[in-house]
């Protein structure tokens, strides 16, 4: 089966995980433009505006595969650091007594958004959040992006900068397959960028109930003081594609074949025991490059990351 018809398929099988939901992105855009996050989340760079570059134009596969990461690396970096700043906010809101207006619906936002529905501020609350609100690691996202959109070269990459498969339902949400049966209603959606997609894959990861799995390796890791590998989370996959098990083999298999470990472990390098201002500067860097593995040790006295 080719990587462009794969993309084309639902995240996991309608037949069976109908009952569950659907993978429904609102807006597509709406839920993923930080409108309730922390006063003190940075604004997103203007960057992350743009659309996705030509993969096609690279004839060699090298080249085109090094210009897929280099582009995605740093959109994936970037939105694990906000989701870091919200989780640090998140235990501070948990170690307090009492939580004013503002706190409380913060909270409840995010728990809106990530699927928890426990009592507002109690502590199945924070624990469900605590499990939910969490990174993912680099190496699975970028093998799933080049998996599912087949390098970025896919119809619904192209021209919806949808690199996951990510499906809607709303009339004109998106683009409609051309291999949709009869009576279906689903598109595949799209998105104003691929952060916007990668940001829309992050939080289904993180909230629907097929990857309950997935997250529990996440917060076995975290509970020995780890981040998880890519490779160890894609055990997790079992419910993306109607392949399965097969899916979660290639999955690794793409990990292991393009070195994408590398970028966990640069990332974990970066990221654990990152403090509130570094974090603030990842989240915020007005240059993509800066984002790029070992860029740091280059920059200048721009402000950016050091």
């Amino acid at each position: 089966m080719s990587a462009g018809i794969r993309a084309t398929l639902l995240v996991f099988p309608l037949l069976v995980f109908a009952f569950w939901g659907s993978l429904h992105t609102p807006g597509p855009d709406s839920a993923f433009d930080d409108d309730f996050a922390l006063s003190s989340l940075p604004s997103l760079p203007a960057w992350t505006n743009n659309n996705l570059p030509d993969f096609s134009s690279y004839r060699d596969t090298t080249e085109r595969k090094a210009a897929f990461f280099s582009f995605l690396y740093p959109r994936v970096a970037l939105a694990n650091s906000r989701i870091l700043i919200e989780r640090d906010y998140l235990e501070f809101l948990a170690s307090k007594e009492a939580l004013n207006q503002s706190e409380r619906t913060w909270l409840i936002n995010q728990a809106d958004r990530l699927r928890v529905d426990e009592e507002p501020a109690s502590p199945a609350m924070f624990k469900q959040l605590h499990a939910r609100l969490d990174v993912i690691p680099p190496a699975l996202v970028l093998a799933q992006a080049a998996n599912e959109s087949a390098w970025g070269t896919s119809r619904f990459a192209t021209r919806g900068n949808n690199l996951f498969g990510q499906w809607c339902f709303s009339k004109g949400c998106g683009l409609v397959p051309k291999a949709r049966v009869d009576g279906a209603t689903h598109e595949v959606a799209k998105f104003s960028s691929p952060y916007r997609s990668i940001r829309a894959y992050i939080q289904n990861l993180n909230s629907h109930p097929a990857y309950q799995g997935l997250r529990d390796v996440r917060m076995a890791a975290r509970k020995d003081g780890k981040l998880a590998s890519g490779s160890a989370l894609a055990a997790g996959l079992i419910s993306y594609s109607e392949r399965g098990e097969d899916y979660v083999k290639e999955i690794r298999s793409m990990i292991r074949h393009n070195n994408l470990g590398y970028f966990d472990t640069d990332f974990r390098a970066t990221f654990s025991g990152a403090n509130t201002g570094m974090l603030q500067q990842m989240a915020s860097a007005s240059n993509e490059t800066v984002l790029l593995p070992n860029a740091g040790d280059d920059e200048d006295d721009s402000g950016d990351i050091h």
